[in-house]
């Protein structure tokens, strides 16, 4: 996910935003886990965390070799899982950009331009119902790569959300969805949400033919076992259906971080923070799935043994739960 500004809670009312099972107490969380949804290969999700957050893709920067090597990787994942290919060469959408860095100016300063090459790498599902519109599911690849010799692994930021994102290509690759389903491992976000901007602004895409947007960033530290959907004060008929997926989860999902501060209750607005930003900005409606901040955030030490599988598994199961109920119920 690209920096956000920490902001200290205003309220105390956040516990307010959780969604809660129709059950109370202990036996309200016995039932829901007994109710729980079960879609994900758990093991195959920590290797896939495990594989992106290795030494050997170097942090991922966009355009550094660890960079390319992860798009290979995930080229390489597509295929194996069986989806079309929906890129314009093949699984690839190759896009370039240039950043300007005003720190130029400062003593021992970095360049003041840098020119990338980058691509997003984007496969499709197709629905059963020819008519159906898109929903597309997102997930940045790439991360911070090595600093002065430091590298930074980005496990939960974001391969997490990418581990999940084939998690549920491998679901509707057996089970054939209503919609056609879109998945899109796009990189340069911590550039500035650069190839988010590419695939909407692209043929690839057409606004009208998008019913939604799922983005999938930083999925696995939680220590109370919250995960937020944010989304729902731009699109209030999310709410509804995503208090029917809670039902059927047993991580507990929160509603908020997609509102002005002082009209969220001292949380922090989260619509531009990551890929589902130039959605939004396009009109489309959107549920961004992510953790708050944590120690780890941004740091060397975000690697995948930080990871609480247990956590990380029941929000890969939650996420490919709410796909499914946005299928049968989103128009």
């Amino acid at each position: 996910m690209t920096s956000r500004v920490r902001v200290v809670l205003l309220s105390l009312g956040v516990a307010a935003l959780l969604i809660q099972a129709p059950l109370g107490g202990q036996a309200a969380a016995a039932s829901a886990v007994d109710a729980a949804a079960r879609h994900v290969d758990r093991a195959q999700l920590m290797r896939d965390v495990e594989t992106l957050a290795a030494t050997t893709f170097e942090g991922r920067r966009t355009g550094t070799p660890g960079g390319l090597k992860a798009r290979q990787w995930l080229v390489d994942e597509f295929r194996a899982i069986g989806l079309q290919p929906a890129g314009t060469q093949g699984y690839s959408q190759p896009f370039t950009f240039t950043t300007r860095d005003a720190r130029a100016v400062l003593p021992g300063g970095r360049p003041f331009r840098a020119d990338y090459a980058a691509a997003n790498v984007i496969g499709r599902v197709p629905g059963r119902e020819i008519r159906a519109r898109l929903l597309v599911i997102t997930a940045h690849y790439d991360h911070l790569g090595i600093r002065d010799g430091v590298l930074f692994p980005g496990a939960d930021d974001n391969a997490s959300g990418v581990a999940v994102l084939l998690a549920a290509a491998r679901h509707f690759a057996r089970n054939p969805p209503r919609h056609p389903i879109v998945l899109a491992a796009l990189d340069a976000e911590e550039l500035g949400l650069r190839g988010a901007r590419a695939l909407i602004d692209s043929a690839l895409l057409p606004r009208s033919a998008v019913a939604m947007n799922i983005n999938l960033d930083m999925l696995s530290h939680n220590d109370r076992h919250e995960i937020f959907a944010a989304g729902t004060s731009h699109t209030p008929w999310l709410r509804p259906l995503l208090q029917e997926v809670q039902t059927r989860a047993s991580v507990n999902i929160l509603f908020g971080h997609d509102r002005p501060i002082y009209r969220g209750g001292g949380l922090e607005d989260w619509t531009q923070s990551s890929d589902h930003g130039p959605f939004h900005d396009a009109g489309i409606p959107f549920v961004y799935f992510g953790v708050e901040d944590h120690p780890a955030y941004h740091t060397s030490t975000d690697t995948a043994d930080r990871i609480d599988p247990r956590f990380f598994g029941d929000v890969a199961d939650m996420t490919v739960e709410a796909v499914r109920t946005f299928d049968l119920r989103v128009e």
